[in-house]
């Protein structure tokens, strides 16, 4: 038994082995600086950090490493409004202004009917961003709709932003400390915030151009639920494992995350036809896919990019962030790589998207 213990403990190691070989070699493929990725399947993870947090320098990626997740932190707030949304404290099909008079709406008739079920699916009727969301001038910058409320699908950061105003008026908190008290305390993932945090300088990641030049580290100091969340695979692994068994949400709420709240049809003119395969739920995508139906997500800040998709019904989830603007480039690859061949969807439609 133990010769047999010794034998399946090295084929295990040699596989993980060529495994990591494999992700670096897609890594310096396609010039993308550092990356972590956690591959879970049925309780089982791999995990890998590779590369560099910034070019030019010796200092490598490891499980620490703070990356930007942009768009993912979407993710975090849906999840945040949904727990709310279970204590009695959020009707998700109420108007939002009946919540809070957020003062960038003030003058558009229309937001009277913009709900968070609209927001989370994306179906507000608003812009991605007016404008460069860093400046000063974007907080009190007016805001108009782009499409009629619930009429057609637009991504939106603004949308996610209202909601998060919305939420800290009605909590009396920052959207960072109330994922904190929702999600990550209660789920451990101590590498975790909206906003910089001090302890972050030591091991955070620096963004990379399409050629592989640095950027620099932004560290936000007030918290943006559209893309200022900053964390580790590891930390936000931990949130995928919660998101695929409905952890910490009553059955009812945790269905909305696997059940279309629309058909993501693309506001265009005429109506882009609706593809069968993509729809959007309660803050995540959903995809039909060879593999079984899927959840998934990307995030783009430029020079940080991830993704991560879920397989509910294999209980798989891959998830990976990078410091470099060629990030989303390696997704298919490592869908293959890890899942195995197939047509997984949510790639194609989002190049269809961008």
């Amino acid at each position: 038994m133990k010769k047999l213990l010794t034998l399946l403990f090295l084929l295990y190691s040699v596989a993980a082995t060529a495994q990591r070989a494999a992700v670096d070699a897609l890594r310096q493929k396609e010039n993308v600086t550092g990356l972590q990725l956690v591959y879970t399947k049925k309780g089982e993870t791999q995990q890998y950090s590779l590369g560099l947090r910034q070019a030019g320098t010796t200092q490598t990626v490891d499980a620490n490493t703070i990356f930007q997740a942009a768009s993912l932190g979407k993710v975090v707030l849906a999840y945040t409004a949904l727990r709310l949304h279970d204590q009695g404290r959020l009707d998700l099909d109420k108007p939002l202004l009946n919540y809070y008079p957020y003062p960038r709406l003030q003058q558009e008739p229309r937001a009277n009917l913009i709900t968070a079920r609209m927001v989370l699916g994306h179906t507000a009727g608003l812009p991605n961003w007016t404008g460069y969301p860093l400046a000063e001038s974007w907080k009190t910058s007016p805001l108009t709709l782009k499409y009629a409320p619930d009429s057609c699908w637009s991504y939106s950061g603004e949308g996610y932003v209202f909601l998060q105003k919305t939420l800290e008026h009605l909590t009396g908190k920052s959207l960072n400390q109330l994922a904190q008290q929702e999600v990550f305390g209660p789920l451990k993932m101590k590498n975790s915030s909206f906003t910089w945090q001090p302890r972050f300088d030591q091991n955070a990641a620096f963004g990379h151009d399409k050629a592989g030049s640095p950027t620099d580290i932004k560290r936000f100091t007030e918290p943006n639920g559209g893309f200022s969340l900053l964390t580790t695979a590891a930390d936000y692994s931990r949130f995928l494992q919660a998101l695929m068994r409905g952890k910490g949400l009553k059955p009812a709420t945790a269905k909305l995350l696997s059940t279309p709240a629309n058909a993501a049809t693309r506001c265009t003119t005429p109506l882009t036809p609706t593809d069968a395969n993509i729809a959007w739920a309660c803050g995540v995508g959903l995809a039909t896919t060879t593999h079984g139906p899927a959840l998934w997500h990307w995030g783009d800040n430029g020079d940080f990019r991830g993704f991560f998709i879920v397989f509910p019904e294999t209980q798989e989830t891959l998830l990976f962030l990078t410091n470099s603007a060629n990030g989303l480039h390696l997704t298919d690859d490592l869908l293959r790589l890890f899942v195995g061949a197939g047509q997984y969807q949510a790639m194609q439609w989002l190049a269809e998207e961008k």
